[in-house]
């Protein structure tokens, strides 16, 4: 079969070929386009086709598999690309870079959220924050070992609220002991 033979048949497939694209595409143009790509295809590599087959079998398959290739293409770049003006709050962590200028304002703001705490609750919370026992901070602090366990439990519920602004929404495991 000559290359102008084999155009021909394949120039004859376009219409089936466009209504099998429209069950891939559900639009018009991107089927078009598709059956474009596909002949291009089919037409281009005319010598891998062999002489028998099913010519709209195989033009079939160059379709699907150009498809599904092309969706793949999609997918991938949709997932590096942002395709709206604005970046959302919860993405701005990932589209800048960190620098000592925020660490500071971190500090500053947990400076800040230590500061509001009532100093009940701020002595036991700094003391088990630098690494003293609960006993230890009870002795100090000549209180029962309860007291000093809710009094920083309600510190840290306090702080967690004071710096709601930096929670990534990422949830946090769910430990045996927490329940």
């Amino acid at each position: 079969m000559t290359k102008i033979e084999f155009n021909t048949l394949v120039l004859r497939q376009a219409s089936s070929l466009r209504s099998y694209a429209l069950h891939f595409t559900h639009d018009a143009d991107d089927a078009n386009d598709l059956v474009q790509d596909t002949m291009l295809k089919a037409i281009t590599y005319y010598n891998k086709f062999k002489e028998g087959t099913n010519l709209k079998g195989w033009l079939y398959t160059i379709m699907k598999n150009t498809f599904i290739n092309n969706y793949r293409r999609f997918v991938k770049m949709s997932t590096f690309v942002t395709k709206s003006d604005e970046i959302s709050s919860p993405n701005l962590v990932f589209s800048s870079t960190k620098n000592q200028g925020e660490s500071k304002f971190v500090m500053d703001d947990i400076k800040r959220a230590l500061d509001r705490l009532p100093e009940d609750y701020y002595v036991p919370f700094t003391m088990y924050f630098e690494g003293h026992k609960y006993h230890e901070i009870a002795d100090h602090l000549i209180i029962p070992i309860g007291t000093v366990k809710t009094r920083i439990h309600v510190a840290r519920k306090l702080l967690k609220k004071s710096l709601k602004a930096y929670d990534n929404g990422v949830k946090k495991p769910i430990y045996a002991e927490e329940f």
